[in-house]
């Protein structure tokens, strides 16, 4: 411990000793030690608290652990060292961690320096006590003595406020419960949209630290990471939620460099709400995500971002059924990409290739089968000229699986079947471990069996690949190509025998998809 720690240390020590000894609550000793040694140390408000507990980092971390286990969670992954960049300032907790420092030290997010009320909707303090603790009202003696932190709706609060952000906490505070398979319900669907308005209103009407805007792209990359592997409802409240924060600094004006960055962050962030949005089945609000994504991205000058907008964008009509406006979305995007490396220099071609298959009608006119591989081409060598960073980002960069799956697609679409299959077989390997990228890709080899005549061997691929996910991770883009599978199979084939249970597999109701949709992929 160096001296200037020792002297933290000890001053923090006193403090503690004088504030039991009149009997203060930790709450209200944890002010007096931020109070003292915050102007001398810089010591913050959150590490005030352990002071105030008299307790080392990794009693911190011990109890958080058990917090997790009680609640039947797997462990979590912070240690010492995160505790210790929460409480220098370095990185700030997310949602659930914050939530279980709140559990340790029996207060909200403000007493720990954090804004915001706690995901769990819920007071973490003792009856009585307040913020830093301090007490202002008589103790509650109900059995239930826990307030109600989420505050209610103020009439006069315009849409997109503190009412719209309580009903995502609410909602991801039913996910981290375990209802993984809570929809997407009219509430939400609500905030969702007064969050992007906000947001339209600001960009169009429009200080925050450089340190603070770090920490926000770093959580819109991050994001990006996790979106694979995250339940789409929980995600899309955690990136609302980060959307309203960026929204609120945007409504002050910025110096030039600073207000580039927060528009690039807004243009991410609503182009990954965006994202999210069709994987929950809503094309209204898909599209309305990415016009605000355009808008904050054309503040910015940045002809990648402004293309990769546009990329993701194309997506909406090629999986609603409208080839065309994908194909014009995906060529804006090239064009706007012009010489830049970037994602969407790979992957608008590819979206381009896989509009002219659905256009070709599998198979059709020669001139668009050639115009879809030349397109195909020149995604590979836009995808050598890449960064490998964005060679492994599959949000907002482009990913070699996403690219051999898209190829494949293509190319299986345009009845290209043996080459199709040879590079569907090499995504079904690079995909291992990805179940839902995996049942569309043998619905794709399923598509190609079907094309050189055998429907019987197509029916038991697409068989397979229904009974491989099971019911419970059956979401609406595995149920769309069952069903376009089977009736591919009807028109070529007739009905065949092993459709019929197929049918019913597919009628049933399934519960709610726990597993993330990857757009990015479909």
């Amino acid at each position: 411990m160096s001296g200037r720690q020792h002297k933290e240390t000890e001053l923090a020590r006193r403090t503690r000793a004088r504030g039991l000894a009149v009997g203060r609550g930790m709450a209200r000793i944890a002010e007096e030690i931020y109070e003292a040694c915050g102007p001398h140390f810089g010591t913050s408000r959150i590490k005030s608290h352990r002071l105030a507990h008299g307790i080392a980092l990794a009693d911190v971390v011990e109890q958080v652990r058990a917090l997790f286990e009680r609640d039947g969670k797997p462990a979590p992954g912070i240690g010492e060292t995160l505790v210790s960049a929460y409480e220098s300032g370095l990185k700030r907790p997310g949602p659930e961690y914050l939530h279980y420092l709140c559990s340790v030290y029996r207060v909200e997010p403000a007493a720990l320096g954090y804004d915001g009320p706690c995901i769990c909707g819920h007071g973490h303090r003792i009856p009585g006590v307040v913020r830093g603790g301090i007490q202002e009202t008589k103790p509650d003696t109900s059995p239930d003595s826990r307030e109600l932190w989420i505050k209610p709706l103020d009439v006069t609060s315009v849409d997109g406020g503190e009412e719209d952000e309580n009903v995502l906490r609410r909602t991801l505070l039913a996910v981290i419960a375990g209802g993984a398979a809570v929809p997407l319900t009219p509430p939400v669907m609500g905030a969702a949209e007064h969050f992007r308005r906000r947001m339209d209103e600001t960009l169009v009407s429009t200080t925050v630290s450089p340190a603070m805007l770090d920490h926000w792209e770093e959580a819109a990359a991050a994001f990006g990471r996790q979106y694979m592997n995250t339940p789409p409802m929980r995600q899309l409240c955690d990136v609302l939620l980060e959307f309203s924060t960026v929204r609120q600094a945007m409504e002050n004006h910025q110096p030039i460099d600073l207000q580039e960055r927060l528009c690039a962050l807004a243009a991410r962030l609503s182009g990954l709400a965006g994202i999210i949005m069709i994987d929950l089945g809503d094309q209204r609000l898909a599209r309305s995500f990415f016009r605000t994504s355009r808008t904050a991205a054309d503040e910015t000058g940045d002809r990648a971002l402004r293309a990769w907008v546009t990329a993701r964008e194309s997506l909406v009509p090629l999986f609603y059924g409208d080839p065309r406006e994908a194909l014009t979305l995906a060529k804006k995007s090239r064009d706007l990409a012009g010489q830049t490396p970037c994602a969407a220099k790979a992957m608008a071609p590819v979206v381009e290739a896989r509009a002219l298959s659905m256009l070709a009608n599998s198979g059709g006119k020669k001139d668009v089968v050639d115009q879809a591989k030349r397109a195909l081409s020149r995604a590979r060598a836009a995808f050598a000229q890449m960064a490998p960073a964005q060679q492994e980002d599959t949000v907002f960069g482009y990913t070699e699986r996403q690219l051999y799956f898209h190829q494949g697609d293509a190319l299986a679409r345009l009845g290209q079947t043996i080459e199709a299959d040879l590079i569907l077989e090499q995504a079904l390997e690079k995909y291992e471990g990805d179940l839902l990228d995996q049942t569309l890709i043998r619905f794709d080899r399923a598509h190609c069996r079907l094309l050189e005549g055998d429907g019987d061997e197509a029916l038991r691929l697409g068989v397979d690949a229904v009974t491989r996910v099971g019911e419970g991770f059956r979401t609406d883009i595995i149920l769309r190509r069952a069903h376009d599978l089977v009736k591919a199979i009807e028109d070529r084939c007739g009905d065949l025998p092993g459709l019929g249970p197929l049918k019913d597999l597919l009628t049933a109701p399934p519960p709610a998809a726990t597993m993330t949709p990857s757009e990015a992929d479909v």
